[in-house]
């Protein structure tokens, strides 16, 4: 089959690798009808990824169709219009029977990885079909009437921006502000006002993410200063809630200063930093609550499901870009540079 595949630095391309099999009688194929390109993408793509070995398919965003099933997996038959969860559990597991596949008792495993197409070890979901270990716990049925943009979106990017806005316990009336606009950020932005906030405050510095931030409902922050504009809009309380999705020093040191006396602060961007000069004495005088974790997908699925199925959740709009696999190299080039009012990126394996 045909599977886009990381080469080297700022070099990915499509080439032919063997058709996948489940692994075990617990594992099952899935053909890809469309799979995303995530943000967090873009690390391995820079060569500062998470594996030094090439040649293996990337990406951890799919929707499609189970065609081959092991002998054990019970939730699933051949046919069903499926998501696959980023994130990998078990069926072994208390943890992951709760959804919480980031406590998964068996994540040093040999055989364990945490999510899709960051190694060899378990290939990614950017090709015409994908192996999926675990089926019962990594896949989840798409039910009539989700389109397939909102289910791509299901995979990864709408489940962490509610993690990061539940872990930042966003109350009714609350004043948040959301740092990164990117698909996570938009969705957050979203995530927000479904949880009751009064006020959210959009920063980036990317004129067009702004700008749709501004369509749904959020204040537009000044990014040449957004410290003082953030204090400024707030008249110099700062926001209850603060929900990072950059992942970079400089917006974490935002996050902490943008927080009001007893605030919350959720961390969710990704971040290869190994230490942070963390302002320790101004958290301790401000109360402030900093949450970070990895985003369990199957643990905040069944609410954003239900919301998609109700019509409360219907982010299609963010996807801004189709593309065929064998333009995947354009696709990667497109969202690193932010250009050409890019949001979500979607290929087709079909073409």
């Amino acid at each position: 089959m045909r599977a886009l595949t990381y080469r080297g630095p700022l070099d990915v391309g499509v080439d032919t690798v063997p058709d996948p099999e489940p692994a075990d009688g617990l594992g099952a194929v899935v053909r890809v009808g469309a799979a995303g390109v995530c943000g967090s993408d873009l690390h391995i793509y820079a060569g500062h990824g998470f594996s030094d070995d090439t040649g293996y398919c990337v990406g951890h965003e799919a929707v499609g169709e189970v065609v081959e099933l092991g002998g054990d997996v019970r939730r699933f038959r051949v046919g069903d219009r499926v998501l696959l969860p980023a994130s990998i559990g078990c069926v072994l597991c208390v943890p992951c029977a709760r959804g919480h596949v980031a406590a998964c008792d068996h994540r040093r495993a040999p055989w364990k990885e945490y999510c899709y197409g960051m190694s060899s070890r378990l290939p990614g979901a950017q090709a015409e079909a994908v192996a999926v270990p675990h089926a019962d716990v990594n896949l989840v049925a798409v039910p009539d009437g989700i389109s397939d943009d909102t289910a791509l979106l299901l995979c990864d990017n709408a489940p962490t921006a509610w993690y990061g806005a539940r872990r930042a316990r966003i109350a009714p009336g609350d004043v948040v502000a959301v740092i990164g606009l990117g698909p996570v950020g938009q969705l957050a932005v979203l995530s927000a006002f479904l949880m009751g906030a009064s006020r959210v405050l959009a920063v980036d510095p990317v004129d067009h993410r702004r700008a749709w931030a501004v369509a749904q409902g959020a204040e537009p922050v000044d990014p040449g200063d957004p410290k003082a504009s953030i204090r400024e809009l707030t008249g110099g309380r700062g926001c209850n809630a603060v929900v990072e999705a950059v992942g970079a020093d400089e917006t974490i040191a935002l996050a902490v200063s943008a927080a009001t006396q007893a605030g919350r602060v959720s961390r969710v961007g990704v971040s290869r930093t190994g230490a942070f000069p963390f302002r320790m004495e101004a958290a301790q005088t401000k109360e402030l609550e900093f949450a970070i974790g990895l985003c369990s997908a199957q643990r905040e699925l069944p609410v954003l499901v239900a919301l998609a199925a109700a019509g409360r959740l219907a982010p299609d709009w963010l996807v801004t870009h189709r593309l065929g696999l064998s333009e995947g190299p354009a696709a990667y080039a497109v969202l690193a540079g932010r250009t050409d009012g890019v949001g979500k990126v979607v290929l087709e394996p079909s073409r």
